[in-house]
């Protein structure tokens, strides 16, 4: 089902990364009716707020990409704001969106919502079959609860929903302060910091051997506007590039890309987070959808980036 380009489309959540990416990537394809609100304008939490925005905007299709968001740190310390947050705000919008009959609703998930210890590659059915990593349960609760009521809605009411599950995403808007980033781009503020400061040594957490699968936003950004066209089942889908890396490999390259030539040491006091997190990717490859960024030329993008901020 192709979207008419002048549909009403809202994109919630769309000053994050995920959402900035979307948004750019339909504007640059040529759709001219996006409907936004920043989460001042809007508070998606606020269920009277969230009705009376639908009741009056209306749109045809909706891209769910809004939640509170934050690396290993914050997520581990703040559980019970990431769960409540990310549910009202899901079930809000999931509801509204059937409530007013859009004509489909994309929900982004995330690939921590496995099981801690899932086995590699993680396949869609993998869903739900142990306990999750406890370093961010609050935040995958809720990402579990959006996905299956939107799965749900599907099947009970004949809502027309797909839920999209990324790997690990770092690209453009993503965030540089150490409290919310993720683990690409805080190893990115750490090294150049490290070059810019003349620093010898640099510490990271944990020991670098959990193994992460990374994707450039903007591929995500295709890739769901491809999916939002060509698939039409509830059930979740992996998007991911389908090849993983150390955390220590990963910080090597940042080292060398950013210049560093210091230490690294590794505070293995400190929690790796869940051992591997690579997505099996069979069903997305099979729709015929490639990545575009590798990640080298993302790593080169995002410390460009980070300077820009820092020296502007």
């Amino acid at each position: 089902m192709a979207i008419n380009k002048n549909s009403k489309i809202y994109v919630a959540g769309h000053t994050g990364m995920v959402g900035s990416a979307i948004c750019r990537n339909l504007q640059s394809s040529g759709f001219t009716n996006i409907v936004v609100r920043t989460s001042s304008q809007l508070d998606l939490r606020d269920t009277q707020k969230v009705v009376r925005f639908f009741q009056k905007e209306k749109p045809c299709y909706v891209f769910f990409c809004a939640g509170r968001v934050g690396g290993i740190k914050i997520n581990s310390e703040k559980p019970a704001e990431f769960l409540y947050d990310n549910m009202m705000m899901a079930a809000n919008v999931i509801h509204q969106s059937y409530l007013i009959k859009v004509k489909k609703l994309c929900f982004l998930g995330s690939s921590c919502i496995y099981p801690r210890e899932c086995p590699q590659p993680m396949k869609e059915e993998y869903l739900l079959t142990g306990p999750l990593e406890p370093t961010n349960e609050g935040y995958a609760v809720a990402k579990l609860a959006g996905y299956k009521l939107a799965y749900y809605y599907a099947r009970q009411y004949g809502m027309n929903t797909i839920s999209i599950m990324p790997c690990n995403l770092y690209g453009k808007n993503d965030h540089f302060d150490l409290e919310k980033a993720h683990v690409l781009s805080s190893l990115v503020k750490r090294f150049v910091d490290a070059v810019k400061e003349n620093k010898s040594e640099v510490k990271l957490w944990g020991t670098g051997s959990a193994k992460r699968e990374f994707m450039n936003v903007d591929d995500l950004a295709g890739a769901v506007i491809f999916l939002m066209d060509k698939r039409s089942d509830p059930e979740i889908i992996n998007v991911g590039t389908g090849t993983d890396i150390t955390i220590k490999e990963l910080a090597l390259k940042i080292a060398k890309a950013s210049g560093y030539k210091g230490k690294i040491i590794w505070d293995k006091s400190m929690p790796d987070g869940m051992p591997r997190k690579c997505l099996d990717i069979s069903k997305f490859k099979q729709l015929g959808f490639a990545p575009k960024i590798s990640l080298d030329d993302g790593i080169g993008q995002m410390i460009s980036e980070y300077r820009n901020i820092t020296t502007n």
